[in-house]
């Protein structure tokens, strides 16, 4: 009796402690389905967040390309010389390094402190097409309205790309726009790190419309300021450097944004660095501000976010030599 109870005392122990090894193992698989279930989720959070970007970028660039390619367009149906024939009207092309713009000023004739790095002005001039205020439909500024044909120079068509900070502090990529009630902008892509262009110069004698070398707004002012100008007085001089400037020599154009994500949910420790134009660039032009984002020069919020780099060049359809 005795034999056999000890037998049945040793069997229950023998299952308890089955059972709580069996409970702690259960534990550490479930905690283990946890944590990847966990890094499942995020990584695919990361991953969405990051395709939301390249998304964003792309479209962003494809309007930007759309309206380099309209840049210096003239109305050859109308029935007048066309708008902008004239070898002293201002350039098609303009642009501004490091700088920012206000919505409703006239043009870039009024810049700003630059922010996102410096990031850079791009502005292109056109002409529409037809005649009621907004045109035929044929023509469109960059934020998707119409252009009619203008009657002078200064009622040419703008798409003027610039970044500034909404209403939260976020910076934006924006649109600005003349129309038929004056000056508008509107935004095209948040979040946006670093926007800079460069622009490729036909710098020949006699001008080819090959463009040999890609260089910074500053730089092109740079060449602007060597010329030698020609003319009695002030307003004379103007004319002809409207008739010389290296911004009449621009073939193509070439524009890069990096975006950041909203929060830090990279798991990495945020040491990657974006040249924007390739390193070469950036290790020769230290001077120009934004070509190069070092992820480790940046405050700890910022590391671990998530980036994309995205850039484009275009060509000009409407160069003239």
């Amino acid at each position: 009796m005795i034999r056999s109870e000890c037998q049945v005392a040793c069997s229950a122990g023998r299952t308890l402690v089955e059972f709580l090894i069996a409970l702690a193992l259960t534990m550490l698989l479930a905690l283990l389905a946890t944590g990847l279930l966990m890094a499942a989720a995020h990584g695919y959070r990361q991953h969405n967040d990051q395709q939301d970007l390249n998304d964003a970028a792309q479209q962003a660039l494809s309007v930007i390309a759309q309206a380099i390619r309209q840049a210096g367009y003239m109305d050859w149906d109308s029935d007048a010389v066309p708008v902008g024939w004239a070898s002293d009207v201002p350039a098609a092309v303009d642009g501004l390094d490091g700088r920012s713009l206000t919505r409703n000023s006239d043009g870039i004739a009024a810049p700003l402190p630059g922010v996102a790095h410096g990031s850079d002005v791009l502005a292109v001039r056109y002409a529409g097409s037809g005649g009621s205020s907004s045109g035929d439909g044929s023509m469109l500024n960059c934020a998707g309205f119409g252009v009619a044909s203008p009657d002078a120079p200064a009622a040419q068509g703008w798409s003027i790309f610039y970044v500034a900070a909404d209403a939260a502090g976020v910076m934006e990529l924006r649109c600005k726009y003349r129309s038929a009630s004056g000056w508008g902008s509107d935004a095209l892509v948040r979040g946006v790190e670093s926007f800079q262009v460069l622009y490729g110069v036909d710098t020949d004698i006699p001008a080819d419309g090959v463009p040999n070398s890609y260089f910074s707004a500053t730089a092109i002012s740079r060449l602007d300021a060597s010329l030698a100008l020609e003319g009695a007085n002030a307003a004379q001089r103007l004319l002809d450097l409207q008739r010389k400037t290296y911004w009449k020599r621009i073939g193509s154009i070439r524009v890069a944004l990096v975006l950041q994500g909203d929060v830090a949910n990279r798991a990495d420790t945020g040491t990657r660095r974006f040249d924007l134009f390739g390193a070469s660039y950036s290790d020769a032009h230290g001077e120009d501000e934004g070509v190069r984002i070092d992820e480790g020069r940046l405050a700890e919020s910022q590391r671990r976010r998530t980036r994309v780099m995205l850039g484009t060049t275009v060509a000009l359809r409407n160069t003239r030599g």
